[in-house]
């Protein structure tokens, strides 16, 4: 047995605790401020400069490095290749009252009419419209309490990744990640999916309670008011039913086609939104892959 000793200078032992420089593959602490081993993306709790510091073997920061040129580049082509999204005859909506930024907060109905006019349904048979409505209602809505997810449930999200897949605009996403040696494979990048989107993590009481599926798409109710809740279909199903109140939009996007941009105020079964931006008349994948390149590519900025 032989015993090696290390002297160190201070400046060695110590590193910012907001930092990973010096701290890579560093056994989690619960006391940390942030992490820097593997298991720290699948956690979401990686320092910021994990990937400058840390970077899986074959990433290089500098040669790998996703530019804001390349962000855009890439959005366009994931725009261009939507072939599943809305055409202007498929989608009528009747925003009325345009409200003013000191007016979005206050929780009055001044829309008399439903925000759709009228949606062509037959898109929701597409598979990937349809694999995605299958998860709407997969979720507890109130924060704080635990999700109990079923193997049903896990087919679904199974499903919903294998059609997302086959369309062109998710190839041409992982094709720019697989570039770019975020993934090695089509196998890896669809595990990630997978974690990214439907992993549980707690947003109240240390319940598993939340998704980043259920945030952005299907929405929850936090402190009495409506997070997240993002996405065209979901909204147009629930105003269908009853369940959502179109109050107000405070903005509209430029676009005289789909996908277009709306900033909506609206009430979920009594629940208020101030401002709840979302693409109308997009695909699901088109939502599933722009949000999933933003996360990959500024973890933790905007």
């Amino acid at each position: 047995l032989r015993t090696t000793l290390l002297f160190l200078s201070p400046k060695d032992l110590y590193t910012a605790p907001d930092s990973c420089e010096g701290r890579c593959e560093e056994p989690y602490g619960e006391e940390d401020e942030c992490h820097c081993n593997t298991e720290c993306e699948r956690y979401r709790n990686c320092c910021e400069d994990y990937y400058r510091h840390c970077r899986p073997e074959g990433f290089s920061s500098s040669r790998d490095a996703i530019t804001d040129d390349d962000l855009l580049h890439v959005s366009e082509q994931l725009y261009k290749a939507d072939h599943n999204k809305a055409r202007p005859s498929d989608v009528a909506i009747n925003p009325q009252y345009r409200a003013s930024p000191g007016e979005t907060g206050d929780e009055e109905d001044r829309s008399p009419q439903p925000l759709y006019k009228y949606v062509n349904e037959g898109l929701f048979s597409k598979p990937t419209y349809a694999s995605f409505i299958k998860l709407l209602d997969n979720y507890e809505r109130a924060t704080g309490r635990e999700e109990d997810v079923t193997a049903e449930e896990l087919r679904e999200q199974d499903n919903f990744l294998k059609e997302v897949m086959k369309t062109e605009l998710m190839k041409k996403l992982f094709a720019f990640l697989h570039k770019k040696n975020r993934y090695g494979s089509e196998q890896e990048f669809v595990a990630d999916l997978k974690e990214m989107w439907f992993g549980l993590y707690s947003r109240g009481n240390g319940e598993q309670d939340s998704s980043g599926f259920e945030h952005v798409f299907s929405g929850e109710v936090k402190k009495g008011k409506v997070s997240g809740f993002h996405n065209w279909i979901r909204f147009y199903l629930l105003e269908k039913r009853g369940a959502v109140n179109y109050f107000s939009h405070n903005f509209d996007g430029p676009w005289d086609t789909y996908p277009d941009v709306l900033g909506l105020q609206f009430s979920w079964d009594g629940f208020y939104k101030e401002v709840g931006a979302a693409f109308i008349g997009c695909s699901p994948e088109f939502e599933f892959g722009l949000y999933t390149l933003c996360f990959i590519a500024r973890p933790g900025r905007a």
